[in-house]
């Protein structure tokens, strides 16, 4: 029987070089549609489809491969005397290599204002079904879904007249890979389009955006991967403009890094160590906001992430490189200030343009646990309402304390305080087993910045030691959820020592 290739692609980066080298190699060219069109006008003889099926495509394209005399010459058994007979019989021949991505459903759906018409167009339906036959008889029918594929393919073919059976293998394991993305797309879409959080069965797709050298310690691997619907406004979306290579603890911290400066409009600068913030501040300007974020705690801040939400300029960058950094983040910078920025060869540079824009589609916080994946909601809420619990009322400047500082303590391990005052995180305190100690921590990192200070807790007061902690090292106002059996008596410490208390409602462990 005669070699035969069937190609049909929407992505068409170098298609034309593959299909004239199968042509050099012997082989004849099946084709369809825009495909066809192409290969026709850059000179290369191809067979239609309607030539291979005596059945002309219909209903506007949607059946065009759907055919014995398709399916029949990809699933034959080359080993099989008699699928062989069977063929010879059906006058049907065998197809050998098949180059088929599919229908650019992603590309469509990212696309601000497509209709849900034209989603379901781009779903292909063709495509995947000769591919996944392909596939299935790998040991017979080499099918490449990425472009990437096409120079291996051709080597081989010069080098030994076929592909090895571990190509194929591999090619097939990619073809699985593909259409397990691409239904994982398209039942995300519809999902969100009915509205639907928590289906049954989920699935989520995936890229990898890099490997790392290795994980959270030097002995685990790793790999970085982005969620395949994201937009721009991620770290997945980044782009390196200097430094080494990202490790998988950079990721992680840059990451909490970008979910705390996403709660500020203002020109704000935070700063991140072992994924809880040590400094957090807003300024008139980026500077201003940097200088005192970086105030609220010099030492933790040496090898630390620092994010911000604007523009970094000359004098800015020149702050940044008087200390030792892991990572800087930002919506942009000025010539001179990346100039400066890369006189440190290994301070990784990272620019996010929409860094201050909220995302496109929905994400879920997933948890994996021994056999499971907890899945839930991004905690995306600040406060449900603001009660003023106390004697004193909180004055308009200390509710703008507590309304930043809560925004920080949402973003801290539990248990966690935050003490903040003039739009700067103070002193925090993180990652207690014991609400109490987290306020000793808060305080004693806050020193003498705490008097007349704003206090955040990320969940309830059970007992009243942590008012009386904060009035004796002169705290003003406190902001907590509420909701203790004991809750009176923190009132009533607060109504003694002259404190105003406001309750919000809502919770934000972070664990």
């Amino acid at each position: 029987m005669k070699k035969r290739a069937l190609i049909s692609v929407s992505d068409k980066c170098g298609i034309v070089d593959f299909a004239k080298e199968l042509v050099s190699l012997g082989y004849e060219i099946i084709s369809t549609g825009g495909t066809k069109t192409a290969l026709d006008k850059a000179g290369i003889k191809t067979i239609g489809i309607s030539d291979i099926t005596g059945f002309p495509e219909c209903l506007d394209g949607r059946v065009k491969t759907l055919h014995p005399a398709v399916h029949a010459g990809l699933l034959a058994m080359r080993g099989n005397k008699e699928h062989m007979s069977q063929l010879e019989k059906l006058g049907i021949n065998t197809i050998d290599i098949v180059a088929v991505n599919l229908y650019p459903f992603k590309q469509t759906i990212s696309k601000d204002g497509v209709s849900f018409a034209e989603a379901i167009e781009n779903i292909d339906i063709g495509g995947p079904t000769m591919i996944r036959a392909a596939a299935k008889n790998y040991q017979d029918v080499a099918v490449i879904v990425n472009p990437e594929d096409y120079e291996t393919v051709v080597n081989e073919l010069k080098a030994n007249g076929e592909v090895s059976l571990q190509t194929k293998k591999l090619l097939s394991y990619k073809v699985f890979e593909h259409t397990s993305v691409y239904d994982t797309l398209i039942s995300t879409y519809l999902r969100e389009q009915l509205g639907i959080k928590y289906p049954d069965k989920i699935s989520f797709a995936f890229e990898k955006v890099q490997d790392m050298r290795y994980g959270e310690n030097p002995h685990q691997s790793a790999a970085f991967y982005g969620n395949a619907l994201t937009n721009n406004a991620c770290l997945a979306g980044a782009k390196q403009l200097n430094g080494k290579e990202l490790s998988f603890n950079n990721i992680n911290d840059t990451n909490g890094a970008i979910e705390l400066l996403r709660e500020f409009k203002k020109p704000c600068a935070v700063a991140v160590k072992h994924t809880n913030p040590c400094g957090v501040a807003e300024g008139k300007t980026l500077l201003e906001a940097y200088q005192k974020a970086y105030n609220c705690d010099p030492v933790s801040i040496f090898g630390g992430i620092v994010a911000l939400n604007g523009v970094v300029e000359e004098d800015l960058a020149n702050e940044l490189v008087k200390i030792f950094l892991e990572v800087v983040v930002a919506k942009g910078y000025s010539d001179k200030a990346l100039q400066v920025l890369k006189s440190k060869p290994n301070l990784r540079v990272l620019v996010i343009d929409d860094i201050d824009q909220p995302r496109k589609y929905s994400e879920f916080d997933m948890k994996r646990v021994s056999g499971g994946l907890l899945v839930q909601d991004k905690d995306a809420m600040l406060f449900e309402s603001l009660e003023d619990m106390t004697n004193t009322k909180a004055t308009a400047k200390q509710k703008e304390d507590l309304e930043f500082a809560y925004k920080i303590v949402k973003h801290c391990k539990s248990n966690a305080i935050v003490i903040a005052k003039d739009g700067a995180s103070v002193g925090i305190g993180v990652g207690q087993t014991s609400r109490v100690w987290a306020m000793q921590q808060a305080i004693e990192h806050g020193g003498e910045n705490v008097k007349g200070a704003a206090v955040a807790s990320d969940a309830f007061f059970p007992f009243r030691d942590c008012v009386d902690l904060c009035a004796a090292a002169g705290v003003k106002s406190i902001i907590q959820p509420g909701g203790s059996i004991r809750d009176q008596e923190s009132i009533d410490a607060c109504n003694e020592n002259g404190i105003a208390m406001l309750f919000c409602k809502i919770r934000h462990f972070k664990h």
